[in-house]
């Protein structure tokens, strides 16, 4: 089953805690500290795999969570890593924030990986924190939280050469007749449903890569028919082949009427470079028109081929031109890949919020800080109160008029407001 759109939730791992442990060894009076780091957590990674063409397997999973680092030991060991948990996704994909809209990544080149969710670092054991003033710290640190996203993504097929045309133009009869796809096909309009990929062989050393492109009709862009649905697949095609329906009635029309479709969903889709060809020559009806439909577009000075998908003919002379429109493209678009955005950071940005039972303070970093905090050790609460000092919390809680022995809450922890905790 195709599927082109995927919404994830996606959390890389905690990292591992650091310990407080002391030597305890046999003659050794008053052993220092020796309490190791936790371990990385594991990444969130996507991985390019060209095998893949679709994002149909995210239809039966949609949460991934990257595993925990490991707990630190004694005698100063370093807890274990864990491993970063790939996920392959096909060559074409967008990542988005679900939310935000906001880009993150635009992956094409094969193997090319992205980390989405970095896992959280270790957290300190007490060794670290060892000085010529505190030289047996009770202090240690807890893994920091990994970060969790829900992301939304598309796919875009990545083609040398998308088809292009009416509905029942044949541009799935032309893609079976030139590649060994088997799109679905039959004589009425919307046949294909979805987009289908195939790989033309030129000769020996030259192949190209062909998108059959479905649902363009009159309103395409906002939806219309299969319309916008499969618009954005041709965002990725470096050239079109423009297929008219050598039964219409009207071939300039239907030919405006698709460029116009292209131009408003995207200005770029109209500036392509396009071969425009007339099919289903190999009906009398049609041959005997084609001197009235060339002459209609050569007063457009807009040159035309003329081919079957039925009877192959001039099917390969019509890639020859499309590779040749290829060749002639500069290098610079020859490559094709959207912006990437990149989230602004607001890690240290917070908030504080005056509810009936006390005070409550938001903020990404801050929160992280309080998940990495050991609250039963006396010498980690006091680091944290320092932390709130430098980040300019404490001058902001003591603003908004808080009181001694207020309730702060952070996440899930609660702790009494203490003006000057170092002398308590």
């Amino acid at each position: 089953m195709f599927v082109d759109e995927a919404v994830l939730k996606v959390q890389s791992g905690k990292g591992g805690d650091g310990i407080v442990h002391f030597r305890r060894e046999k003659y050794v009076n008053r052993g220092g500290p020796d309490g190791g780091d936790g371990g990385k957590g594991g990444d969130i990674v996507f991985r390019v795999n060209r095998h893949l063409n679709t994002l149909e397997k995210f239809r039966h999973q949609t949460i991934f969570k990257a595993e925990n680092g490991k707990r630190g030991g004694v005698k100063n060991q370093t807890g274990r890593s864990a491993e970063n948990l790939i996920i392959d996704v096909p060559p074409g994909t967008v990542v988005r924030e679900a939310d935000t809209g906001g880009q993150i990544a635009d992956l094409i080149e094969e193997n090319k990986e992205v980390i989405i969710c970095p896992g959280g670092r270790g957290g300190r054991g007490n060794t670290k924190f060892a000085n010529s003033r505190s030289q047996a710290p009770r202090l240690a640190e807890k893994g920091a939280p990994g970060d969790e996203k829900k992301i939304h993504l598309e796919l875009k097929l990545i083609a040398d050469v998308g088809i292009i045309g009416m509905p029942n133009a044949g541009k799935s009869s032309l893609l079976a007749s030139v590649t060994n796809a088997k799109p679905k096909i039959a004589d009425y309009p919307f046949t294909t449903l979805v987009p289908n990929l195939g790989v033309a062989v030129l000769d020996e050393e030259i192949t190209i890569i062909l998108a059959d492109i479905p649902g363009l009709i009159e309103g395409a862009h906002t939806g219309l028919g299969l319309g916008d649905t499969f618009l954005k697949h041709i965002q990725r095609t470096k050239v079109l082949i423009h297929l008219l329906d050598g039964l219409s009635h009207d071939h300039m029309a239907d030919f405006a009427q698709i460029n116009t479709e292209l131009s408003l969903f995207d200005p770029d889709l109209g500036k392509k470079s396009q071969v425009v060809a007339i099919n289903k020559i190999d009906l009398p009806e049609v041959r005997e028109r084609l001197n009235d439909i060339k002459k209609v577009f050569k007063e457009k000075r807009i040159e035309v081929s003329i081919v079957s998908t039925v009877s192959h003919e001039n099917t390969k002379e019509l890639l020859w031109q499309a590779k040749k429109l290829l060749d002639e493209l500069p290098d610079v678009q020859k490559e094709i890949s959207l912006p990437v955005y990149h989230p602004e950071s607001k890690e240290k940005a917070f908030e504080v919020i005056k509810t009936d039972k006390g005070w409550v303070i938001k903020g990404g970093a801050i929160e992280r800080a309080a998940e990495m905090t050991y609250w039963e050790y006396f010498e980690s609460v006091r680091r944290f109160h320092r932390i709130l000092e430098s980040m300019g919390i404490g001058d902001a809680l003591r603003n908004s008029g808080i009181r001694e022995g207020d309730s702060v809450y952070i996440c899930d922890h609660e702790f009494e407001w203490v003006y000057d905790l170092d002398n308590t």
